[in-house]
């Protein structure tokens, strides 16, 4: 029940301050695609090397923020949008605080992403599609989910008993059957440096 006494506190060291001192802009670098199509692998390679030019980063990841935040959501239509409105509202946060966040999620729906371009501002917001047939994914699939799906153990199984909605106008799309995980990852540093979030030496 939301509460009409709640009044937002304006801080002093705010965004623009926290990225003048860590010598980069902040933003949320969201990697969305069919489980199993690179996105957690990709992040967190994009991450390190981040983390190696002095970057302050963060990646959210789908099945670590489900033990914890989001631990009593299923993965209904409805526990869906609400578990990526709390990333959403997460990830502001973590600009706010000067940090690129990367998040690795299905997020099937594309109006739950929307909504957190939206949320944190669309020039924050990079929307990266991880695109991989799903017939690789499933070969792929270290954890059998997909069997799991198919056979009907597992209900509401993105790409087979639920759907997934591609974005119409991200800003990066990664073959990631095609392009190896280094590939990938200099695809997303240049979209950084190009965006100007980032100045690297090196990669």
């Amino acid at each position: 029940m939301k509460t009409n006494h709640v009044v937002w506190h304006e801080a002093s060291v705010i965004r623009e301050r926290r990225a003048l001192l860590n010598g980069h802009q902040s933003a949320v670098v969201w990697f969305t695609g069919l489980p199993s199509s690179g996105k957690s692998t990709i992040a967190h390679a994009v991450e390190e090397r981040l983390h190696q030019q002095g970057c302050r980063t963060y990646v959210l990841d789908g099945d670590n923020v489900r033990h914890g935040l989001c631990s009593d959501l299923g993965f209904s239509a409805h526990d869906r949008t609400e578990n990526i409105r709390r990333i959403g509202e997460v990830a502001k946060l973590f600009i706010d605080a000067g940090i690129i966040v990367l998040t690795a999620f299905v997020s099937p729906y594309r109006e739950d992403r929307t909504r957190v371009r939206e949320l944190v501002g669309g020039s924050s917001f990079l929307e990266i599609l991880c695109d991989c047939p799903i017939d690789v994914c499933a070969k792929r699939d270290p954890k059998g989910h997909y069997e799991k799906a198919r056979s009907g153990m597992i209900k509401n199984f993105t790409g087979v008993s639920s759907p997934y909605e591609a974005p119409e106008f991200g800003e990066l799309v990664l073959k990631t059957h095609q392009c190896s995980v280094d590939e990938c990852a200099d695809q997303v540093i240049d979209l950084l440096i190009t965006r100007a979030i980032v100045t690297l030496q090196q990669r």
